[in-house]
């Protein structure tokens, strides 16, 4: 009779400890399904800022963002699921360079932008910079074009937007003359954001061939030099981009979808 007691408690035991280790594997297996919800369903968001600047130095010619570098990183990040917002120094429109609205610049990108009117909604009607929250994001882009060479390049707004994205170490990306932007912006020890690390941007014999080098107020491929930054590039036009760190460049107009394509690496 005791025998068949003990046995009895014996199964009891064994029977209670297997359903409070089922229990746990379910509840870490169900914790595991919310975490990886949470992830899946955490939307990407992703700050572009655009020049405000629409005069081409002395020229009489007008100038702005290059539309190529806006729209084919705008659709390659949408079509990742990110949530893209806008935003320029003076807010309302921003100025698109009418050279990169010729045919001769057109592309599959620029062409869905034609006729995109939600596209060109936010493109009329950008935010202003100064309100512009980096704790919101995810990660910033700044499309080139020459207008950042005269307004971003000095903004104060931008300069210290850049340094807290970079301080808190979310990628911060440029691309063709956009690394303007970088020229005044610092690390938290005062040395240029640029110095010791690898980039790339608008090539100085890029620049001649389009005939601006005394036209723009400085250059990109030597400010960047200027600042210590380890400066590489590919021939011109070619396609290229360069990451280092949190910091991505890209070379010209061809680059655009290399640096989105980082940026999406980046926030993954």
């Amino acid at each position: 009779m005791k025998i068949t007691k003990i046995i009895a408690l014996t199964l009891t035991i064994i029977t209670a400890s297997n359903c409070k280790n089922n229990k746990t594997e379910v509840a870490s297996k169900k914790h595991l399904e919310e975490k990886s919800t949470i992830k899946k369903d955490k939307k990407m968001n992703i700050l572009f800022v655009l020049t405000s600047h629409n005069q081409l130095g002395d020229t009489g010619n007008k100038t702005g963002f290059w539309v190529e570098e806006f729209a084919n990183p705008y659709y390659t990040l949408l079509d990742k699921g990110a949530a893209v917002t806008l935003a320029t120094p003076k807010g309302g429109a921003a100025p698109i360079d009418p050279s990169s609205a010729s045919p001769d610049a057109a592309t599959e990108a620029t062409a869905r932008f034609d006729k995109d009117a939600t596209a060109q909604g936010l493109i009329a009607n950008t935010k202003v910079l100064a309100d512009i929250n980096p704790d919101d994001f995810d990660a910033v882009f700044y499309p080139g074009g020459h207008g950042p060479l005269w307004d971003l390049a000095n903004d104060a707004t931008s300069i210290a937007l850049i340094e807290k994205f970079n301080s808190q170490e979310k990628p911060i990306a440029f691309v063709c003359h956009a690394p303007a932007a970088l020229k005044d912006v610092k690390n938290a020890d005062g040395t240029p954001l640029v110095k010791g690390k690898k980039v790339t941007g608008f090539t100085n014999t890029e620049e001649a061939a389009v005939q601006l080098t005394d036209i723009v107020p400085f250059l990109v491929e030597d400010m960047l030099i200027k600042n210590g930054g380890i400066y590489s590039k590919k021939e011109d036009w070619a396609a290229y981009a360069i990451q280092d760190g949190n910091l991505i460049t890209g070379q010209n107009p061809a680059s655009s979808e290399l640096v989105a394509e980082k940026i999406l690496e980046s926030i993954k």
